[in-house]
């Protein structure tokens, strides 16, 4: 076994084990910090496998933006130390049901088409990537990119009037 195969398959523990903490943890500040772990782990991947550009955006866009953002959302709900509720035994089996065929369906997959190993002949076009997130014509990511823009700050708003609202009854709930 080389260094790069023991490096894959520990970014790839990273990642599992990250994404297995982050769902199953009752705590939503720990659960918030596990999702970032394991968009690391992703982008440790990518730069595995020699997507600089990829992984790039991996850590901007997912690990800076993102979970920044939820991280901001949970502090702004006042509820970063709180438990969540023990989800219900049915929740739970169809949860283990639901991973369980998900699982069956990659293994079918897997199975069907199986894996060849594939010599990388280039590198990741980054001029053309750019190219058609920035144009606006046919085939261009900019209009799409804005509207994800849009609505992040939308849902950022919306968190915000929802922490306000909660925060102004609790005070006159006290102040009664």
């Amino acid at each position: 076994m080389d260094a790069a195969t023991i490096i894959f398959y520990l970014l790839a523990a990273m990642t599992l084990g990250s994404a297995l903490l982050a769902v199953t943890s009752r705590q939503i500040f720990r659960s918030a910090i596990y999702l970032l772990f394991s968009l690391i782990g992703i982008a440790g991947i990518y730069f595995w496998l020699d997507y600089a550009f990829i992984a790039a955006v991996q850590i901007v866009v997912y690990v800076g933006g993102i979970v920044v953002l939820i991280i901001f959302s949970i502090f702004l709900t006042q509820q970063a130390g709180e438990d969540l509720p023990k989800p219900k035994w049915t929740q739970q089996l169809f949860a283990a049901l639901a991973a369980f065929c998900g699982f069956a369906l990659v293994l079918v997959q897997i199975l069907q088409y199986g894996f060849t190993e594939v010599t990388q002949t280039g590198t990741a076009e980054e001029d053309r990537i750019g190219r058609l997130m920035l144009s606006t014509g046919e085939g261009g990511m900019a209009f799409p990119f804005e509207l994800v823009s849009v609505l992040l700050l939308a849902a950022m708003i919306g968190c915000i009037v929802i922490a306000m609202r909660k925060s102004s009854n609790e005070s006159s709930a006290i102040e009664s």
